[in-house]
């Protein structure tokens, strides 16, 4: 390998012997995201009480529990552990994982810039 290929940000690290650098495919939001087949989630921004929900949702559209919280970590940790407490798989898609992630920032950063604007993609 050429010092060309080795990333500018990488300075002290050693490079393992199968080192490579992928480069990611544009993302399609409809057709490549994938939910979980027992559920989906619902997040809104609650300004009154500054606090972030999340409903999580059979695919009867009812509510099966509401998991509240000011930060994101505070949420999903909660919902991880009542998951697993409780034998449940609401979670197995890393990318619906991911995208619960993604929406609690959103959420968190829209609580703490006053953005009543906040929608769920």
């Amino acid at each position: 390998m050429t010092e060309l290929q080795r990333p500018s940000w990488v300075k002290d690290k050693s490079l393992h012997k199968d080192f490579e650098i992928i480069q990611c495919k544009p993302y399609d939001d409809y057709k490549d995201h994938k939910n979980d087949d027992c559920c989906y989630v619902l997040i809104r921004v609650d300004f009154e009480f500054y606090e972030i929900h999340v409903a999580i949702c059979n695919y009867n559209h009812e509510i099966w529990k509401v998991f509240k919280g000011k930060r994101p970590q505070d949420i999903y940790t909660a919902i991880f552990e009542y998951e697993k407490k409780n034998n449940l798989q609401w979670f197995i898609e890393k990318q619906h994982i991911a995208y619960l992630g993604k929406e609690l920032k959103k959420a968190e950063i829209a609580l703490a810039l006053g953005n009543t604007g906040y929608y769920q993609e």
